[in-house]
């Protein structure tokens, strides 16, 4: 007898916010309750060994092993065995990932598995636990995926980016939030700091000083903007950022819809501030 068990959940997520939530085996932890360790061993491009480690049982055993996944971006599909397979002949996982709307996916869990003669439990029985125990855990990770997109992203919770000038952050995004249509952030600018020259090809921006006053040129015009005012700036514009104030700016800018790939979202017109004179 082969045990195969097939479990699935609908996401009120975009499939890929589902995706990338779900497959950093490094934040398990966090995302199923059972796991107390998760070690990555080994990674590729497309596959990853790692040790995952339970949480004590009710007679405080510990159960560990090796396991290995390997996936393909494109179809959405996640294909994973166990190396050291402990009290299972074999077991093999496939996770499934479909797109039922922009906001909404549905995650599939296929196991199929066989136990070894000495195993606690015979393969009927394991096929029991299993499906208990994936649909609590496809049910914990609904609510947690979930629950995340709707977190408060502070200016500080997210890397700085200051390739361009200043100090960039952006706070809302198809990473922190699973946002589809668009990504909001924040950039503080020193006086006299600016953000070089650059223009968007697919999105327009929304720009609103909070504090300070910054001067953008839009296509070498510029423009000065004050505390509480706002700018748009459409596709395809090069604008350039500076603080001409006497004291810090800050400045939220929105940007909508997004590119295909977020490499071909700016275009930059201009070396970077770190590399001029070099």
């Amino acid at each position: 007898m082969i045990g195969h068990t097939d479990n699935a959940i609908e996401i009120a997520a975009p499939i890929g916010f589902v995706w990338e939530q779900t497959n950093d085996v490094r934040t398990w932890p966090d995302l199923f309750s059972e796991y107390a360790e998760a070690e990555v061993l080994e990674e590729g491009d497309n596959t990853v060994t790692f040790r995952l480690t339970m949480h004590p049982d009710e007679q405080g055993r510990v159960w560990s092993w090796v396991s290995q996944r390997t996936w393909d971006t494109e179809s959405r599909t996640v294909r994973a065995r166990r190396i050291e397979t402990g009290p299972f002949e074999f077991m093999n996982i496939a996770w499934e990932y479909e797109e039922l709307t922009p906001d909404l996916t549905r995650m599939r869990w296929v196991q199929d598995f066989h136990m070894k003669p000495d195993a606690p439990l015979d393969t009927a029985a394991m096929t029991d636990r299993i499906n208990t125990n994936s649909v609590a855990q496809l049910n914990l990770i609904k609510e947690k995926v979930e629950r995340r997109r709707r977190s408060v992203v502070g200016f500080h919770d997210v890397p700085a980016n200051t390739r361009r000038g200043g100090d960039l952050r952006t706070l809302l995004s198809p990473a922190t939030c699973g946002s589809s249509s668009g990504f909001c952030g924040a950039v503080r600018l020193a006086p006299g700091e600016g953000i070089s020259e650059h223009y968007h090809p697919y999105s327009e921006e929304y720009l609103f000083v909070a504090s300070g006053t910054l001067k953008v040129d839009l296509d070498g015009e510029p423009v000065t903007l004050g505390p509480e005012q706002a700018l748009f700036v459409p596709r395809n514009v090069r604008h350039r950022l500076t603080n001409v104030g006497a004291g810090d700016a800050l400045a939220v800018f929105q940007l909508s819809p997004l590119a295909p790939r977020p490499e071909l979202g700016h275009v930059d017109t201009e070396p970077y501030p770190e590399q001029v004179g070099t």
